[in-house]
């Protein structure tokens, strides 16, 4: 489905399309130089060429970025505020991440930070499918935060993988997902895995939902959602930005029943602010869940910066649907009572490794993760 004819884009609450949104960059320069260096960049994001090679007063007036305002946030660390007209985006993702920092991308002097995406552009590209409530509703939970394991290491063959989700469903989990590095390999096709571990959860568990690992060319992304749906699926993972945003966001716009996971693999490569990027763009194209590094995990994320990346996935917006955080990397089971009184319950706790590294008794670490999730909240409310 085409989505600037989706019915997202025929949402009267907002509005029409305003000229230009404005777009927050964070830039390293002198002081002596950031005047010069914030047109530059005004420049490079809209025309890509010197003002005087143009000569038609509309694009000189309308098209060309607009310097809106500029901050010194410490010493060399300027925040440069650029307007950039709306309709060089054509409501298009792809174009949209062009627009924003195409160019600029490659001069490492320069962060994205955040844009004002006018709500009237936004719903042109229609935000999630199923958001909060919709996975709730699949998955029965209420109340509470979401559960979610992960199946790894890859290199495991179908059979293997399907046995560890049946120990994860028979333990009440909500979601089990694949490792984003199982994607078409010989030792563990698409197609056999998918039938192996849905029919395996299907068998143990009425509410806990499978979400494969969707990967290749859009062509090839599509028929693994069409074969996964056939399998009974209804949530799929995919990595935006291997994928593509613009594919990412027609597969969301295809496949309008379907919850998706967006996994961050490569966005850090991007010098897009993260709150900007896995909370706000990955929303604006479809995400249901946004996956991301949470803090004291494998990764170098903040606790401030996570906080804002849960926010932009949750704070209303537009027509959308609320979007679930899911903090993970390296996340152990005995730091459950810590996430979930800093995310609160509508977040998605995302734990790998920790569980699986119960083995035989899978299961029964499975069940009582999902008690502590449970009880944490009980107990919140009798306080």
């Amino acid at each position: 489905m085409d989505s600037s004819n989706s019915k997202f884009a025929e949402k009267p609450e907002c509005g029409g399309t305003p000229g230009r949104m404005a777009v927050t960059y964070r830039v390293r320069s002198d002081a002596a130089a950031i005047e010069a260096r914030a047109q530059a960049i005004a420049v490079e994001q809209s025309v890509e060429t010197p003002l005087a090679a143009i000569s038609d007063e509309t694009v000189l007036r309308e098209i060309v970025g607009e310097v809106q305002g500029i901050r010194e946030l410490e010493a060399g660390l300027f925040e440069v505020r650029i307007g950039l007209a709306v309709e060089t985006t054509g409501f298009e993702a792809g174009q949209l991440l062009n627009m924003l920092f195409g160019n600029t991308s490659m001069q490492e002097d320069v962060t994205l930070h955040d844009a004002e995406i006018p709500d009237s552009m936004a719903a042109h590209f229609g935000g999630p499918n199923v958001g909060i409530a919709g996975l709730r509703a699949k998955c029965g939970a209420s109340g509470r935060a979401f559960t979610c394991a992960a199946l790894k290491p890859q290199g495991l063959p179908p059979k293997e993988l399907a046995a560890l989700a049946k120990q994860l469903a028979a333990g009440g989990i909500d979601f089990i997902k694949d490792d984003h590095g199982l994607a078409d390999q010989a030792y563990s096709p698409f197609v056999d895995r998918v039938r192996a571990c849905a029919s395996a959860i299907r068998q143990t568990a009425s509410y806990t939902l499978y979400v494969p690992n969707i990967s290749g060319s859009l062509d090839v992304a599509a028929a693994q959602i069409a074969l996964a749906i056939k399998e009974g699926v209804e949530a799929v993972m995919v990595e935006p930005m291997i994928l593509g945003v613009s594919n990412f966001h027609r597969l969301v716009r295809t496949f309008s029943n379907v919850a998706f996971f967006a996994h961050p693999a490569m966005a850090g490569a991007s010098r897009i602010a993260p709150p900007f990027l896995l909370g706000k763009l990955f929303r604006l194209f479809g995400a249901d869940v946004t996956i991301y590094p949470n803090f004291g995990g494998r990764f170098s994320c903040t606790p401030e910066t996570c906080k804002a990346i849960a926010d932009a996935a949750r704070r209303p917006w537009c027509c959308f649907k609320p979007c679930t955080p899911s903090p993970a990397g390296g996340m152990t089971l005995d730091r459950v009572p810590e996430i979930l009184d800093f995310y609160g319950p509508d977040t998605m706790l995302l734990i790998g490794g920790s569980l699986l590294s119960a083995k035989r008794r899978l299961s029964e670490e499975t069940a009582a993760f999902l008690a502590r999730v449970a009880r944490h909240f009980e107990d919140k409310t009798d306080e």
